[in-house]
């Protein structure tokens, strides 16, 4: 479905003892939104829904809805640390377009609807 790289991981598990969370999903998902049209969505979770999909990466409980799960299927989240700091970063297959804000996409079958960046 997806894959969290070490790197990810251990920056999701820093931000989770940060935020004294332990026992808790992470909640990857798609909105509609963005420069592009589509917008990711992380955050900490404690309900799982009938139509979630729940998938282990790096010693963490991820879950994707059903919607999200069809845009994300082979996606790599990436943590990268650089001189002007570190973020997130996202390689979805699906997406045909990206925003330059990194955070906003299009795909083929689900264009959203664009919004400024």
């Amino acid at each position: 479905m997806i894959t969290i790289t070490e790197s990810a991981g251990n920056r999701i598990k820093e931000m989770m003892q940060a935020e004294g969370v332990s026992d808790v999903y992470l909640r990857f998902s798609i909105k509609g939104g963005g420069c592009s049209g589509l917008s990711y969505g992380m955050g900490f979770d404690n309900e799982v829904k009938e139509d979630d999909t729940t998938v282990e990466q790096q010693g963490l409980k991820v879950l994707i809805d059903a919607d999200s799960a069809l845009i994300v299927k082979g996606t790599v989240i990436d943590y990268q640390q650089n001189m002007m700091g570190g973020g997130f970063t996202i390689e979805n297959p699906n997406a045909i377009a990206n925003c330059g804000c990194g955070s906003s996409f299009r795909t083929a079958t689900n264009e959203g609807t664009p919004e400024e960046c």
